[in-house]
């Protein structure tokens, strides 16, 4: 079974998202520019029910993939839970998602808000993935793995065909925790936009995505502990990497620190609060500003869902 996105799918995949996804804008502002060092193109993907951007890939996905009345179950940090919850709710589907013990309270809560039966279970993201695999194989039900499923992607990778509509820029730095993300923007940008340089983001915290994308094998590592819990990955998904290494130039990695100062820079620069794997773009520019230096710079401020902790934290 072929898990690549497809680009003709992306094209026609706006007309079964909800509207409240799309057309998100593109932010910038010169003081950050100069703080930066380039021009930075920053598609805000906060503005919508979910405050992030995975209602465009689970709409469509609940639109074209299920069957009348077929239940799902997942895993998630919190935000892909989200979308899952309210495109299935909305359609008829009942909706299971399994997140860490240690899941962000906040991303919990509204899981549940919007129609999740979630379940607490394992000390990490991917402990929470196993446990819901082996939910939906004992009970027959569809399990939907974020990064896995073709339609997810495609509808991510709307983001960049409104990227490319409304700007053009020299490189595109892409968050990267399951991949879906990394695959429909990838998927695009080489159709449409090939001399785009293409850079998958991580956090050294959380370096498995990387190492497995370089290294063109899984490579699973013992912990994530990234304050970035949206790309805290430990196991890859192997049948997706050879696309995703094809759907990128470079992988880099960003400290914890990078991470806080960017999500300061947003704030201060663009007025917009910005969950740690959704300034994962912006550290990687303080991370190596002599890459960046001058050119045109899209990325994605893939989603807002703080801790009321660090949100105190950061911005008293």
């Amino acid at each position: 079974m072929n898990l690549a996105p497809d680009f003709s799918r992306t094209l026609q995949a706006a007309r079964h998202i909800d509207p409240v996804f799309l057309d998100s804008p593109l932010a910038r502002d010169d003081a950050l520019d100069a703080a930066l060092g380039c021009q930075l193109l920053a598609k805000v993907e906060l503005a919508n029910p979910l405050g992030s951007f995975k209602g465009r890939g689970t709409e469509l996905f609940c639109a074209t993939a299920l069957a009348p009345g077929e239940t799902v179950c997942c895993a998630s940090a919190g935000n892909f839970g989200q979308g899952l919850a309210r495109a299935a709710s909305r359609r008829g589907h009942a909706c299971i998602v399994f997140a860490a013990t240690q899941a962000n309270p906040v991303k919990i809560e509204a899981m549940r808000l919007f129609g999740g039966d979630v379940r607490l279970q394992g000390h990490d993201f991917d402990a929470a993935k196993q446990a819901a695999r082996e939910h939906a194989m004992a009970r027959g039900v569809r399990f939907v793995e974020d990064g896995a499923e073709p339609a997810i992607a495609e509808g991510a990778g709307t983001l960049a065909l409104e990227l490319l509509r409304d700007a053009t820029f020299d490189a595109a730095i892409v968050p990267v925790g399951n991949g879906a993300l990394l695959a429909g923007i990838g998927t695009v940008l080489r159709e449409l936009a090939p001399a785009a340089e293409i850079v998958a983001a991580v956090a050294e915290s959380a370096p498995a995505m990387k190492l497995s994308i370089d290294a063109g094998r899984a490579i699973t590592t013992r912990e994530a502990q990234t304050i970035a819990d949206g790309i805290a990955v430990r196991v890859p998904i192997a049948s997706m990497l050879p696309h995703l290494r094809a759907c990128c130039d470079a992988t880099v990695a960003v400290s914890e620190p990078q991470i806080l100062q960017a999500m300061r820079l947003i704030h201060r620069h663009l007025g917009l609060v910005v969950e740690p794997a959704g300034a994962v773009g912006v550290a990687a520019i303080l991370a190596d500003p002599q890459r960046y230096a001058g050119r045109r710079i899209a990325t994605v401020l893939s989603g807002g869902n703080i801790s009321d902790a660090l949100r105190t934290r950061l911005f008293p």
